[in-house]
């Protein structure tokens, strides 16, 4: 993954090397669990590492900061991003349990110290955390309503959501009381899967 140096010039060899695994490690997995659809699996790199990756094209993560990632599936964007952010805390939050278990075999292999996973539906999670980030569960009025009590009362410890999307969402940024940007992440890759994907950064 040459790329990959190219895009984030800043990564050590040990999390190139971690990120450089995780096709290998979801392959097998995959077998045995769909966690990932085979064309996308095909295109691994680009729909799931460098897609969950825009998110840290846009955002500073600041050391001992606590993330959590909604609805993360088999582990996007949260594993990649936890991999370039090693000083933060990253929980990993899914109501499907079987596929917490393939992070959990990331977590284990790459030795990544920094992710914990939970098994629940958002509605039914407590905690506070810095930052929140997903990829595209639902529209963005319905995720907003789903999360605001996980938001710090002291808004001052609450730093924004950042969403991954694609497509058009501009009625659905017209209903939301959030301060947003939206970032263009065809202006940070190449490749025609990143010409309708967007960051969506919410604040207060």
């Amino acid at each position: 993954m040459d790329d990959l140096k190219q895009y984030f010039p800043d990564l050590s060899s040990v999390q190139i090397d971690q990120l450089d695994q995780l096709p290998r490690i979801y392959e097998e997995w995959n077998a045995m669990i769909n966690v990932i659809s085979r064309k996308d699996m095909i295109h691994f790199k680009e729909r799931h590492l460098l897609h969950s990756l825009g998110i840290q094209k846009h955002s500073n993560f600041e050391k001992g900061s606590y993330i959590l990632d909604i609805g993360t599936g088999g582990g996007f964007p949260g594993v990649p991003l936890a991999i370039v952010n090693p000083e933060c805390q990253f929980v990993l939050l899914d109501s499907i349990g079987k596929k917490l278990k393939v992070i959990e075999e990331v977590k284990s292999k790459l030795n990544l110290k920094n992710i914990s996973t939970i098994h629940s539906r958002v509605e039914e999670h407590t905690g506070a955390y810095n930052y929140i980030v997903s990829r595209a569960v639902t529209n963005l009025p319905k995720f907003i309503q789903l999360t605001k009590h996980l938001i710090p009362k002291e808004s001052k410890d609450f730093r924004g959501i950042y969403y991954l999307k694609g497509g058009e969402f501009n009625d659905e940024l017209n209903t939301i009381q959030m301060k947003h940007k939206v970032y263009d992440l065809q202006l940070c890759f190449e490749g025609a899967f990143f010409e309708t994907k967007k960051v969506i950064e919410l604040t207060h």
